[in-house]
């Protein structure tokens, strides 16, 4: 098709739209083009930039070990990017329920719930307009302790992408002392509903426009993964991570694990040693405070980020379906590995799975889920 024909279809569409329906459009194009950038300021050189779209770490800012400053989270300059369907969630808060959620569907108290099967044949991060594809509010403020933080929240209506029950969500985000972004996720539903959020930035500790992750070293503190079929809905079971790829208990570099994987990584730990007793634990309360989930060194750089959680696992993504057709922040296309993402969560699939840690939310309980990053250089 010419252009021409392409530009008298769209007209010939828009002409047929309701008016209702182009006002919408129009309007939440104005809003993604005039969202704010907020800055959070942190000792050591540390600062962070967050879009209240999907409560989005724009970018990460941090010093390495001769005190030169980069950008290590993927992303776009464009914000508008962050609302398209082809954007593979970077820096963005993700939910109602991260993650797979086998077929799309569920049954909760009697009742069968079907979702948008974003994922074929699975539903994924939240559906087709999920958390990461709304604007929050937000309230930037100064903690007693001197800190900058931000906090964003929003309600999720009975309904919305197939989930039952009103959620009151926020998100809020600290820079603290020393060198660390705090992550709180508070929620509240007035019916029964699945909750399980996760943060999923793309970290590339040498600069997001460095190439790829494999020299990264990395350690996970967990024991036991939860093996996944082919459409990456786990099985139910819990495997020992010992003698097999994901074995991360020991510092172990990207690159030589992944190369007996043919596709990369993209598995869910079981955290802190629980192993086939997780599911006596909660979605966010493995632990009362945050304990270390894993550690990420970047050799060049001297880079160190530690990643502490209260959530019972930790999804880890090598950037496996990055192929270089993003172009990301200063005109970088993002490659295969380009970036990791260590995402604190509830297990995939959990509503499903009784074996599993529930992710189920009641009237009267809060979701609470809280994740530190700690950046060091060595």
């Amino acid at each position: 098709m010419r252009r021409d024909q392409a530009s008298g279809a769209v007209i010939a569409l828009a002409a047929l739209a309701p008016a209702w329906w182009l006002a919408r459009k129009l309007k939440h194009a104005w809003d993604l083009a005039h969202l704010p950038v907020i800055v959070l300021h942190g000792s050591d050189g540390l600062e962070v930039h967050i879009r209240p779209l999907g409560c989005a770490i724009q970018r990460l800012l941090a010093p390495d070990n001769e005190g030169n400053v980069d950008d290590i989270v993927l992303g776009f300059d464009d914000v508008g990017a962050y609302a398209a369907d082809s954007s593979p969630y970077f820096g963005v808060v993700v939910g109602r329920c991260a993650n797979r959620i086998k077929e799309g569907s569920f049954s909760l108290e009697g009742k069968k719930y079907q979702l948008a099967t974003n994922n074929p044949p699975n539903a994924l991060h939240g559906g087709q307009r999920g958390f990461d594809k709304r604007i929050f509010a937000f309230r930037q403020y100064t903690t007693p302790e001197g800190d900058e933080a931000v906090v964003l929240s929003r309600t999720s209506k009975d309904g919305e992408e197939g989930y039952p029950g009103t959620l009151q969500v926020s998100v809020t985000y600290t820079l603290q002392k020393p060198s660390t972004l705090k992550m709180f996720i508070e929620a509240a539903t007035d019916k029964t509903t699945p909750v399980n959020m996760a943060q999923h930035s793309y970290f590339n500790l040498a600069g997001h426009s460095s190439g790829d992750i494999l020299g990264h070293r990395l350690h996970i503190n967990g024991e036991h993964y939860t093996p996944k079929d082919a459409t990456s809905i786990p099985t139910g079971d819990s495997e020992p991570v010992k003698d097999t790829p994901f074995d991360f208990r020991q510092e172990r570099r990207i690159g030589e694990a992944i190369s007996t994987l043919a596709d990369g990584f993209d598995h869910n730990y079981v955290l802190f040693g629980k192993g086939r007793h997780a599911k006596f634990t909660t979605s966010t309360h493995a632990n009362s405070s945050p304990q270390l989930a894993a550690e990420l060194f970047e050799p060049r750089s001297g880079r160190q980020m530690k990643v502490l959680t209260t959530a019972p696992g930790l999804q880890f993504y090598s950037g496996n379906f990055l192929d270089g057709s993003l172009t990301g922040k200063g005109g970088i296309a993002y490659e295969r590995h380009a970036g990791l993402c260590l995402e604190t969560q509830g297990f995939p699939n959990a509503v499903n799975e009784s074996r599993f840690p529930s992710v189920l939310l009641k009237p009267g309980e809060k979701y609470i889920h809280e994740t530190h990053y700690v950046f060091t250089t060595q």
